[in-house]
C-alpha cells in the first residue's frame, strides 16, 4: 500500500479496506448512511478516497470522494492533513456533506485555494426516528410506480428550485435520470389527489429514501426531497403524508429496530416544526457546501 509521504498515517484506499471502511461506517450508523451507500454501490476501489489508521493501522477515519466528498472521522491533526492533499488536487464534486465538524473543517482549510461555493449550509440538524410516528398516517401515501415518473418529475423539480435555488433541468438530463431510478427502485413515496377540473393526478406529497444500508440489527434510512405543495401546507397534508412514508419504510426497508433518518437546514423553521410534530429528535448537526 501506498502511504503518503508527508503524512504517513493516511493513504489511498482500494478495494482490500471495504471491510475496515463498512466497520468504521457501523460505528456512526446515521452520519455515515451516504458513505455506507456509495461505498456498496460504488466500491472503494473505483474511488479516491483517503483513510486515516492509527498505530495498529486500523482505519480511523475516512474521506470519500466520488460526485460527492463524504468525511468521516477526523480529528483536527486529520483534518489538517487530508485537507492538505485535497487543496492540492483540482476541485471536483458537486458538494461536500457530512456531520458539521467534518465538513466545515475541511472546507475552511481547502475554501482560499478551492475558490468560492455556491453555498455554505453549516448547521443542518440530524433528526431520527425510531418508533412509530405521533402522527396518524395518511393510508393513501404509496411508492411512486414507473407509470408515475410524469407526475412525480415536475414536483421534485419544483422541490429542488425551493431547495437549492436552481433549475436542475439547466444542467442536462442528469436530475431527471436519478429521479427515474429512484421510481424504478421505489425509493420515491407520494401521495396523488384529482386536478380540481378532474382530468387527471398531480403529486401534493413526495419525499425519498436517498440513502439505505441493512444490518442485522436494523438499517438506517435516510429520507430526502421531502415536499408538499405550497397551497397545501399548514393543513396537516405533509404531516400525515410524511408518517405514511416512515411507517412504511420501517415496515418495508430499516425494520422495526431500524432508524428513519433526515437533516434540515436550522433556518427552515416550519419543516422543523413538521418534523417535531411526528416524534424525529435531534441527534446531531450535518453541513453542506454546494461546490
Amino acid at each position: 500500500m501506498h502511504w503518503l509521504r508527508r503524512y504517513p498515517s493516511l493513504r489511498r484506499l482500494h478495494g482490500v479496506d471495504t471491510a475496515k471502511a463498512v466497520a468504521l461506517c457501523e460505528r456512526h450508523p446515521v452520519d455515515s448512511v451516504l458513505l455506507r451507500v456509495a461505498i456498496e454501490q460504488t466500491g472503494i476501489g473505483a474511488s479516491f478516497s483517503l483513510g486515516r489508521f492509527d498505530a495498529d493501522r486500523e482505519l480511523t477515519a475516512l474521506a470519500w470522494e466520488y460526485g460527492n466528498i463524504l468525511p468521516l472521522g477526523f480529528d483536527e491533526d486529520g483534518l489538517d492533513e487530508v485537507a492538505e492533499e485535497f487543496a492540492g488536487r483540482r476541485r471536483t464534486g458537486s458538494s461536500i456533506v457530512g456531520p458539521a465538524d467534518q465538513v466545515m473543517g475541511l472546507w475552511n482549510r481547502i475554501c482560499k485555494r478551492w475558490g468560492p461555493a455556491r453555498d455554505v449550509r453549516e448547521r443542518q440538524f440530524s433528526m431520527v426516528m425510531d418508533s412509530d410516528p405521533d402522527v396518524v398516517a395518511d393510508p393513501l401515501v404509496q411508492p411512486a410506480g414507473v407509470g408515475d415518473v410524469s407526475l412525480v418529475f415536475p414536483a421534485s423539480v419544483a422541490m429542488y428550485i425551493e431547495e437549492v435555488g436552481y433549475d436542475p433541468t439547466s444542467h442536462g438530463a442528469g436530475y431527471a435520470y436519478r429521479v427515474a431510478r429512484l421510481v424504478r427502485s421505489q425509493h420515491t413515496f407520494i401521495r396523488k389527489a384529482p386536478l380540481a377540473d378532474g382530468s387527471g393526478e398531480r403529486v401534493v406529497f413526495k419525499a425519498d429514501v436517498g440513502a439505505l444500508w441493512h444490518s442485522p440489527t436494523g438499517g438506517v434510512a435516510q429520507l430526502t426531497g421531502v415536499w408538499t405543495r405550497p397551497d397545501l401546507r399548514g393543513r396537516g397534508v405533509g404531516a400525515a403524508a410524511l408518517a405514511g412514508v416512515v411507517d412504511a419504510v420501517r415496515r418495508d426497508h430499516v425494520g422495526a429496530d431500524g432508524v428513519v433518518s433526515l437533516y434540515v437546514n436550522d433556518y427552515n423553521a416550519p419543516a422543523m416544526a413538521l418534523y417535531r410534530s411526528l416524534g424525529f429528535e435531534q441527534v446531531g448537526l450535518f453541513a453542506t457546501v454546494l461546490l
